[in-house]
């Protein structure tokens, strides 16, 4: 079964021109929402995911309707072969894995997005090996000890509030409250 999936990013657009392009195409059912494409919990897209069966083709006018990344692409693609069906785009013409060479270009494509991340891993590990080779190790530098001290000894008194803590120490509320967990966790 050929199934479409139409979505736009606002409520004030509309998915008329896809759903006319997939009734063309013979999608026999057609999912649509409007969502941007960078959020991860898509309803209607997620309703197709859980119906599919294996041999239906999702159906979709063009890849940027379906995902906004190529991570989120693959993500999105493996749920769709996981359950048997198939991708088509109408506007690009490579993704299509119901045939042999749209399956190789598309494996293709995937061998080289996770080589390019595998690259980018690689390189942060390098960067991060050099900078404590020397002797930096990343992170938040640490906060000032008198700061901590006097704002812990505040607390302590329970004369001041927080937020007048806050004001005469200069720290934030979290690193507060972290260091007084870090004492009580001491005790």
């Amino acid at each position: 079964m050929k199934i479409g999936y139409a979505r736009v990013s606002t409520m004030d657009q509309q998915t008329l021109r896809q759903i006319d392009q997939l009734k063309d195409f013979g999608c026999e059912r057609i999912y649509e929402e409007k969502v941007s494409g960078t959020k991860r919990d898509r309803t209607e897209l997620n309703r197709m995911i859980d119906a599919l069966r294996e041999g239906d083709v999702v159906i979709i006018t063009e890849l940027s309707r379906l995902s906004r990344s190529v991570k989120d692409l693959f993500e999105i693609a493996e749920k769709i072969h996981q359950a048997g069906a198939d991708i088509q785009s109408l506007k690009e013409t490579w993704i299509n894995t119901v045939s042999p060479q749209g399956k190789l270009l598309f494996t293709i494509f995937a061998g080289i997005s996770q080589f390019e991340r595998d690259l980018i891993r690689q390189r942060t590990m390098e960067g991060l090996q050099a900078a404590r080779a020397r002797g930096r190790n990343g992170g938040r530098p640490p906060k000032d000890k008198s700061k901590i001290k006097v704002a812990l000894s505040m607390y302590d008194s329970k004369a001041c509030s927080i937020s007048q803590i806050l004001e005469a120490t200069g720290i934030s509320k979290t690193t507060l409250y972290r260091y007084i967990r870090q004492r009580e966790t001491r005790t």
